[in-house]
């Protein structure tokens, strides 16, 4: 017997509406194996994982305040996948946004406008968007690998952030810490509804770009030069799209995308920088991407799926007593079984019994 793949003749609809969810359950029946493994009651440990954290409206609160920069980052990232370009870097571009927004709050402390946070928001967006120009550039110019040059400026990124604030923006009051001043009040991206929790605009912002960008993408000229460069670069150059200007076009978009949620995550959830700003979002929002169907309608669920294990890992940590690092088996499981059942949306899986012919197989 063998397992061979019979390429479809045309992708399979239902299969393209199926495999997320199959990945989804696949990945639950490998977090329970996992449980079990580690000694844990598999039907406890999930009712931890993905349902604790729903039953209080303070947990809500934190699962929009998780979920905002994944689907701010991933719809960032479906336009440049879409347009098949490889930004693998949106973690870098994320701190870069977050120290560029910063630069107001901490060096200009006796400023205190309404001018501040707008101004805040907007070099956050410039900042990511111009650390992304860089593997653009890169690509564009001097045809260079774009999935290594992201991926590498993450760590110039993350050690620029680590350098600064343990360095000249250290805060001199912060008792040796390494920690920025606390931003002041103008400077804190305010909670929608301060009275139940702590979810901030920042939620706000991710959904309308969500909308703004599935708009843009099923009925713009852009919209159809990106899924038409993404599909063929040929077909696109004869019908006068340059691949060149989307590589650009792309990458500053979703560096942009990246940059507002850093800042938005260091102003709403923070309150000052520190050596640690994200738990992997960069990362983790591509699985959100791929998850979501490159839809960024789609990207909306994938992101409050993945922000629930976050939320999940930190409850079954304090409930089970298992590591943190759950969190990360979790996500990497759900995008292996993403890709994996994407699989079934191109090619039929067919088994071939093989028949013995005189006593030979």
């Amino acid at each position: 017997m063998r397992i061979e793949l019979e390429k479809r003749p045309q992708a399979s609809k239902l299969y393209g509406f199926v495999s997320p969810l199959l990945a989804l359950l696949l990945t639950l029946l490998a977090g329970a194996i996992m449980f079990a493994i580690l000694g844990k009651d598999p039907i406890e440990a999930l009712d931890a994982f993905f349902l604790e954290p729903l039953l209080e409206v303070w947990s809500l609160h934190e699962l929009a305040v998780k979920a905002a920069p994944l689907i701010m980052i991933g719809v960032g990232l479906a336009v440049c996948y879409r347009s098949n370009n490889w930004n693998i870097g949106a973690e870098g571009q994320f701190t870069i946004g977050a120290i560029t927004g910063s630069i107001l709050p901490i060096l200009f402390t006796e400023w205190h406008s309404p001018m501040v946070l707008p101004l805040m928001l907007i070099m956050g967006a410039i900042g990511g968007a111009l650390f992304a120009a860089i593997p653009a550039l890169l690509k564009a110019h001097f045809n260079t690998n774009e999935i290594l040059t992201s991926l590498m400026l993450v760590y110039i990124a993350q050690l620029f952030l680590d350098w600064l604030i343990r360095g000249a923006w250290r805060n001199p009051q912060g008792f040796n810490f390494p920690e920025s001043v606390p931003f002041a009040p103008e400077a804190t991206l305010p909670a929608i509804w301060e009275e139940s929790g702590r979810a901030h605009w920042a939620f706000v912002f991710a959904i309308v770009a969500a909308i703004l960008v599935w708009f843009m993408l099923k009925y713009t000229l852009r919209g159809f030069e990106i899924v038409v460069l993404g599909q063929s670069e040929r077909a696109g150059r004869f019908a006068g799209f340059s691949s060149k200007k989307m590589i650009w076009f792309s990458f500053l978009f979703s560096g942009t995308l990246a940059g507002l949620a850093g800042i938005s995550e260091v102003s709403g959830s923070i309150g000052h920088l520190q050596p640690a700003i994200s738990p992997g979002y960069g990362f983790t929002a591509i699985i959100v991407a791929f998850l979501g169907r490159l839809n960024p309608l789609g990207i909306v669920a994938s992101g409050l799926v993945l922000a629930l294990t976050y939320l999940g890992g930190e409850a079954a940590q304090l409930s089970l007593g298992v590591s943190d690092k759950v969190t990360r088996v979790f996500q990497g499981l759900l995008l292996f079984f993403v890709l994996s059942c994407d699989t079934l949306i191109y090619y039929k899986i067919r088994i071939i019994w093989s028949r013995v012919r005189g006593g030979v197989a």
